[in-house]
């Protein structure tokens, strides 16, 4: 197992892996820089949503900027040196930056989740009466749709993912137990030391409890709004009701269909590493590796949902490619104010 030769990748990792990431990247690096571009230039500053919106495209840069890294190093990693510049590049610079983006990506896309069901059930429960043991629920989800809580909580957000990564490769520049290993794909690169393995179990840890609080959340809303349509009419509300119900599954289904596989197999990796099988450990780390490719693919994706679930994005889009003169701009924000209150806008961004 700890020789530097056990790992000997396949055709789906040296050829498949790289073009893969070579399509995301320049893809999702357009369509996030498009989705900023609207964002900066549209969106209010002050809305809940369009803070969360702006950390979670700031992480998707982040992460399609390390896949040229991760690219080179699938098509040549195997033939260079441990010690080399690339070598050292690609570990610190790519699959660090983004493992640590993708966790900020899950703890955002929790957020928005939590502010807009917390948004919903505020107003929809002005007519009933909320039990006292309730309370300090409902203060936490009151947060999740302020502003200001917004851009605290996505600074202390970045400010972890700061220290962690120069924590992460602070530790990795002079690791132990790597002078057998010669060539930069090797068993320890792929599975990490003991840090990175309790760094992982950490994340994992997290990663679950955001989709459990994502599926709870919908089922929730669920249960709330079946609740209230038994004592009210909720006809002319419906629309939002569904939108918001519709925008948390998706939610859930990016975390399920993206991020699942990656935290379901990483434990069982782990758990299967003290098997000296090389030809084993070679599909093992090639599986993780598209595992881990797979929940990279969720940021190149972010704008097309975008585009699909939010009617102002698909609007500010359309109207970069035709022209408009100020009194439409002016016309068009005085519609949305009138037929869209406070609380009906902050639904409808994703």
């Amino acid at each position: 197992m700890r020789n530097s030769t056990c790992l000997q990748p396949s055709l789906a990792t040296t050829v498949a892996l790289p073009v893969i990431y070579s399509f995301l990247c320049p893809a999702g690096s357009f369509g996030n820089i498009l989705a900023a571009w609207i964002f900066l230039r549209q969106a209010p500053t002050k809305r809940t949503q369009y803070i969360y919106l702006v950390n979670l495209v700031t992480a998707n840069l982040l992460i399609c900027s390390t896949m040229p890294f991760l690219a080179a190093y699938f098509a040549g990693g195997y033939q260079w040196t441990y010690e080399s510049v690339a070598c050292k590049i690609a570990n610190h610079v790519g699959t660090t930056v983004m493992h640590v983006s993708m966790y900020v990506t899950i703890i955002i896309l929790c957020s928005i989740a939590l502010s807009q069901y917390a948004t919903l059930k505020k107003n929809s429960d002005t007519q009933y009466s909320q039990a006292v043991n309730d309370s300090f629920y409902r203060c936490v989800l009151e947060k999740f749709r302020q502003p200001k809580f917004a851009k605290y909580f996505c600074i202390i957000i970045w400010l972890a993912v700061l220290c962690i990564t120069v924590t992460a490769i602070t530790f990795n520049v002079q690791p132990s137990h790597m002078a057998e290993f010669h060539r930069c794909y090797n068993i320890m690169v792929e599975a990490g030391e003991f840090n990175v393995r309790i760094a992982s179990s950490i994340a994992t840890a997290c990663f679950f409890l955001s989709f459990m609080t994502v599926l709870l959340s919908y089922y929730s809303l669920t249960r709330h709004l079946s609740k209230i349509q038994k004592n009210t009419c909720i006809a002319e509300k419906h629309l939002i009701y569904r939108t918001v119900k519709r925008n948390i599954l998706v939610i859930q289904m990016i975390l399920t269909v993206c991020f699942l596989p990656y935290h379901i197999f990483r434990p069982i990796f782990y758990a299967l590493l003290t098997n000296s099988d090389c030809s084993r450990l070679s599909y093992l780390v090639e599986i993780k590796n598209f595992l881990t490719c797979l929940a990279a693919t969720k940021s190149s994706l972010d704008p097309v949902i975008f585009l699909l679930l939010d009617k102002t994005f698909k609007k500010s889009l359309y109207g970069l490619f035709t022209k408009s003169t100020p009194e439409q701009h002016k016309r068009y924000a005085d519609i949305v104010t009138e037929q869209f209150p406070e609380t009906q806008r902050h639904m409808e961004r994703f």
